[in-house]
C-alpha cells in the first residue's frame, strides 16, 4: 500500500463480500464517489466482487441502492465472483468480513498476496469486531448502518491512499 500512485499506475482496489449485491458494491460506489469529489478518478481502478457465483450479472440489491441514492451516491456495478487471477491483479482487496477474508486468502494458496488482502474495517476509526455486518435481515437500519460504517472507512482509507498520490506538475 505504500507504493506510488500516479495516473500512469492507478491504484488498483477491490471490495469483496459474499454475493456482491449489498455490502461491497455499496463501498465501491462510496469509494468512487469520494475520489471523484476530490477529482482524483485517474488515480484509481475500483471495483467490487463476491466470493460466491451467487448472483453473477445482477444489479445492487434496491436496499443498497435505495440507500446509496439517499446520500447522492448511485451503485453502477453488476456482481461478479472474485476469481484467484484477481489476486494478482489488485493492490488491495478488502474483505467486509471474516468469512470473505478466509475465502480470499484460501485464494492466495502460497500465500503471496496476503499483505494486500485485508479487511474493511482496518480503516474504520470505530471497527468494533472488524466486520461489516450483513445488512440483508437488518430492515432498512441494517442498510443505513452498513452505509454509515462504509462511509466512515472510505474516508479514512482515501485519506490513507492519498499520501501516495504523486500528481504531475500540470495536476
Amino acid at each position: 500500500m505504500n507504493r506510488k500512485i500516479t495516473k500512469d499506475n492507478p491504484f488498483k482496489i477491490s471490495f469483496v463480500c459474499l454475493g456482491n449485491i449489498c455490502r461491497s458494491p455499496t463501498a465501491e460506489g462510496i469509494f468512487e464517489h469520494l475520489v471523484n469529489q476530490k477529482g482524483l478518478q485517474s488515480y484509481f481502478y475500483i471495483d467490487s466482487a463476491g466470493t460466491s457465483a451467487y448472483h453473477i450479472g445482477e444489479p445492487a440489491n434496491s436496499k443498497s441502492q435505495w440507500t446509496a441514492n439517499q446520500h447522492g451516491i448511485k451503485l453502477h456495478s453488476r456482481a461478479r465472483r472474485f476469481e484467484a487471477g484477481d489476486l494478482e491483479d489488485f493492490d488491495l482487496i478488502l474483505a467486509m468480513d471474516h468469512e470473505n477474508l478466509r475465502n480470499l486468502k484460501r485464494l492466495d494458496r502460497n500465500g503471496e498476496h496476503s499483505e494486500k488482502i485485508k479487511l474493511m474495517r482496518d480503516f474504520d476509526p470505530q471497527p468494533e469486531d472488524g466486520e461489516v455486518p450483513d445488512p440483508y435481515y437488518g430492515g432498512m437500519d441494517g442498510f443505513q448502518n452498513v452505509f454509515d460504517v462504509l462511509k466512515r472507512s472510505s474516508e479514512a482509507l482515501l485519506k490513507e491512499l492519498e499520501k501516495n498520490i504523486e500528481k504531475e506538475k500540470a495536476d
